[in-house]
């Protein structure tokens, strides 16, 4: 744990659990800079995970420190006006005294910090916080600094920990309703030529402008040629009304209030006004569910092995599908049954972790920076906090049990998600590693296996 030269203790020591502390993702705890919100969420630290040390150096030391530095610096400074290696002590010490300090702390605390610590007995995470600091040429050098650790707590009885476990089964109806989904894939939407109004079901061809209520300075909504369903899940409501008896050729005026939670952002929350050309009615027809259309689908020789597949997939599916929710409720029953307080240093990196992920989904769903700039992020952290909390806490007691049980990850493991990883970030995978070793992130995706393995194991111990 070295001690910075200003204010704080860095703990580059072993990697900390907030590392990659969901079990259920990979490791995915790079911060998203482009994005504008602040992370200055202060430095709060858990009273009942803190631990105070004091350190005093004497005089002496430090003198010598001092001493040893700035000849340092005489030999290699270059000061216009003196030869190298011929400025004055004076000047040097004047001229580099920032610098000067900054290397006398550097040399004379960290291993005797972490020293300090080791003696302590205890893992160290987050960043400590040094609360005072007295470092003068010929006097004693004095440091007092308060820094989280993660608790010492009891999985006495883990085995005996058990949630329902459903069955995976998969019904007749969930079959079909896949296979009417494939149908609906592959529909085809044609022109409706008798004369007649819009109904329920039929698409409504139409171009449209629209000006945001509030903003007549932005460029309008606009389309050409646009397929709208008359009715369905994803139309709002508003243009379902107006256009419902339209007939082509007619124009219609409309607003469109947009729910806040609406997947543009640039319209969630927003009244916009609309004018409308209906331009035709379109119809859409579902293909006949045969062996030809398997055939079209993918490399099915009948429509019985088509229903196979989709029997596979749903079944598959499902079970993943219940596996997690299984491991949740088996994660909230650990959690309750062996309480122990989190460092609260670990919990914001979760917290961090978690909006990360928010605002990604946010910037891919449209919205821009100027609207993320106008969030209210501490709301938005507070509303996290529950959630990071459990995921830190979860964390930890996978690592207990995991050691417990003596989980290991090969390198085969490893580095078969190693291989996953560069090809979801394109990266080549010898760049990759040499990447994540440098940064800590080899670390962290063993520690994150290793959890997933725990997981999984006390989940085929369930009684079924």
């Amino acid at each position: 744990m070295p001690l910075s030269s200003v204010d704080t203790i860095e703990n580059n020591s072993e990697p900390t659990p907030a590392d990659a502390a969901h079990t259920h993702e990979g490791p995915d705890h790079e911060h998203a800079h482009e994005h504008p919100h602040e992370h200055a969420h202060g430095p709060v630290l858990n009273p009942d995970c803190t631990r105070e040390l004091v350190l005093d150096v004497p005089a002496e030391e430090v003198a010598k420190s001092f001493s040893r530095v700035t000849r340092n610096y005489q030999k290699h400074a270059k000061i216009p006006g003196f030869r190298p290696g011929k400025v004055p002590e004076a000047v040097i010490k004047r001229r580099f005294s920032n610098e000067i300090r900054k290397d006398v702390i550097d040399g004379l605390l960290p291993e005797r910090f972490n020293q300090a610590v080791r003696d302590l007995g205890v893992t160290p995470v987050g960043q400590p916080q040094v609360t005072e600091l007295t470092v003068e040429d010929g006097t004693p050098l004095h440091v007092r600094a308060v820094f989280e650790f993660i608790p010492a707590f009891s999985i006495e009885g883990y085995q005996n920990v058990n949630v329902p476990k459903p069955a995976a089964d998969i019904t007749e109806e969930e079959v079909q309703k896949e296979l009417t989904q494939l149908r609906e894939s592959r529909a085809t939407i044609e022109p409706v030529e008798e004369d007649r109004a819009l109904v329920d079901g039929d698409w409504a061809q139409i171009s449209y402008t629209g000006t945001i209520d509030g903003q007549p300075e932005a460029a309008p909504v606009a389309g050409e040629d646009t397929l709208v369903e008359i009715g369905g899940k994803d139309t709002v409501e508003a243009f379902t009304t107006a256009l419902r008896g339209a007939i082509p050729g007619q124009t219609i005026n409309v607003a469109a209030e947009y729910p806040a939670d609406y997947p543009e952002g640039n319209l969630a929350g927003k009244t916009v006004d609309y004018t409308i050309d209906v331009k035709g009615i379109k119809k859409r027809t579902l293909p006949e569910l045969n062996d030809e259309f398997a055939k079209e689908v993918g490399a099915f020789e009948s429509l019985g092995d088509l229903e196979n597949r989709v029997r596979e997939n749903l079944t598959n599916r499902k079970r993943r599908a219940v596996e997690a929710e299984t491991k949740d409720q088996l994660f909230a029953a650990l959690i309750e049954r062996f309480p122990f307080p989190v460092p609260e240093s670990l919990v914001q990196e979760q917290v961090d972790a978690r909006l990360e992920r928010g605002l990604r989904a946010l910037a891919a769903q449209g919205m821009d920076t100027e609207q993320m700039r106008k969030l209210d992020f501490g709301r938005l952290r507070a509303a996290q906090r529950d959630s990071a909390v459990a995921e830190v806490k979860t964390s930890l007691l996978l690592e207990r049990i995991a050691h417990e049980e003596n989980v290991t990850v090969s390198e085969e493991e490893l580095d078969r998600e190693i291989h996953l990883a560069a090809i979801q970030s394109r990266e080549p995978v010898d760049s990759l590693k040499v990447r994540l070793t440098e940064d800590g992130g080899m670390a962290r995706i063993r520690e994150q296996l290793k959890r997933e393995k725990t997981a999984h194991l006390l989940y085929e111990r369930l009684p079924a």
